[in-house]
């Protein structure tokens, strides 16, 4: 079976299929082919521009927690394609994941419709999601959300829209009013949104909400954030609950989670307090501000400006007399020269690391951000956790970058299993 899936992977990341190509049409007509598995599910449709992921992992851990079956589908994935689509936190089978792959493009080869990559993953999604009868399903837009395949759905339970910066300004605009128009397309007639007052774009998807009749919901509740003894805690309704995601942008993703919660629970619903806490204790969310304190490492797929100016805040707060070894690796389609200039201090070491990747940023252009760059390799990396115990190394940027070291079969042994460590200091 193991056969069965790398030639399921094969088929997706074939040249005619690993790329972007914006649209709902060929999306549709291959759901109803399949008889619109999505018209069976109920779901929390989830866009932005960053903390969607991570959103997306809190509230799924407490749908979870509170018994419902629940369906998540991300993207990237980091080893797996298979971590893509998960029930109850686990992931598809690599025979599921394969037998669903090679039915859905049968049948639009023989209906002679293209599918991309990402095309191919939503509807293998909707449609696994739909055959285990889940509860209620956490969805994430893979780029934008009006012209997202995960957007071929008529109704949602509700549309939540988290924090919305610049980023993808090729595809979705160079304003912030172009990208939230695009983010905002996931609203669905009569369908609330969910969206924090203090969202950029927070004026026109107030807009397309009101053109769409739907109600827009605004978190009411502000979470506050404490570490304390080398713990995380939330402040929600006066009470401190332990919160296993660092990262001071978490307070947001938190935020949007929780009033989610609160109004499904207005809505027939029952998630205890039990359950909430429960998930808040044991959410994981890997390689993102994921920390491995055996080994002094921190990994996080920090890869547009905004991304970068949160990190580097919850770097000086969480980890303020250690001194950071970089290791750092981009897109030339991402604005990796104020990245740098946001993450990197000037006491910081700082290396690249070379990533086989269309459009990866090579060692010539870094240096023209920085003309001492040089790279790093699996064997670097083990000498400089070897010879800097008491540093905190950092693995930021892309996440094929992350995905490209910890898949390396030569990987230093710190690497390995990484998605199953504790997230926990």
């Amino acid at each position: 079976m193991e056969n069965l899936y790398e030639q399921a992977k094969n088929l997706i990341t074939s040249r005619e299929k690993f790329h972007i190509c914006l649209g709902l049409e060929r999306v549709k007509k291959v759901l109803e082919l399949l008889k619109n598995p999505q018209d069976n599910l109920k779901i929390i449709h989830v866009a932005g521009t960053n903390g969607k992921g991570s959103t997306c992992a809190i509230l799924s851990k407490i749908l979870t927690c509170a018994g419902y079956k629940t369906g998540l589908y991300t993207s990237p994935h980091i080893l797996e394609y298979t971590e893509r689509i998960k029930i109850n936190q686990r992931d598809i089978s690599k025979t599921e994941f394969a037998d669903l792959i090679f039915e859905i493009s049968d049948i639009a080869k023989t209906n002679d419709i293209y599918l991309t990559e990402f095309e191919l993953l939503t509807a293998a999604a909707y449609k696994y999601f739909s055959d285990k009868q889940t509860d209620i399903c956490v969805i994430e837009t893979g780029l934008g959300g009006r012209l997202d395949a995960t957007n071929a759905i008529d109704k949602n339970i509700l549309s939540v829209i988290t924090s919305i910066s610049l980023d993808h300004t090729d595809r979705l605009g160079d304003t912030i009013e172009k990208i939230s128009f695009e983010k905002a397309g996931i609203i669905k007639n009569d369908c609330p949104v969910l969206v924090a007052s203090y969202n950029s774009g927070f004026e026109t998807i107030s807009k397309i909400a009101k053109e769409r009749n739907s109600i827009v919901l605004i978190p009411e509740n502000k979470i506050e954030l404490v570490y304390k003894d080398k713990t995380n805690y939330a402040l929600y309704h006066g009470k401190e609950y332990e919160f296993n995601l660092l990262g001071l942008w978490q307070r947001e993703n938190l935020e949007l989670a929780l009033a989610c919660v609160e109004y499904l629970n207005k809505t027939g619903y029952d998630i205890s307090e039990k359950a909430i806490q429960k998930a808040l204790k044991t959410v994981f969310w890997t390689c993102r501000m994921q920390y491995i304190k055996k080994y002094k490492l921190l990994i996080d797929g920090t890869h547009n400006p905004d991304g970068a100016r949160v990190l580097r805040q919850s770097l000086d707060y969480y980890f303020p007399d250690k001194k950071r070894i970089w290791i750092y690796g981009s897109l030339k389609t991402k604005d990796y020269k104020k990245v740098m200039q946001t993450l990197f201090r000037a006491e910081d070491e700082v290396y690249f690391y070379n990533f086989l990747y269309p459009n990866s940023v090579k060692i010539e252009d870094y240096r023209k951000i920085m003309p001492d760059a040089c790279l790093i390799n699996q064997r670097d990396l083990e000498y400089l956790a070897a010879e800097n115990k008491d540093s905190l190394i950092i693995i930021s940027g892309s996440f094929y970058m992350i995905g490209a070291i910890l898949n390396d079969k030569n990987s230093c042994n710190f690497f390995q299993n990484i998605a199953e460590v504790d997230n926990i200091l």
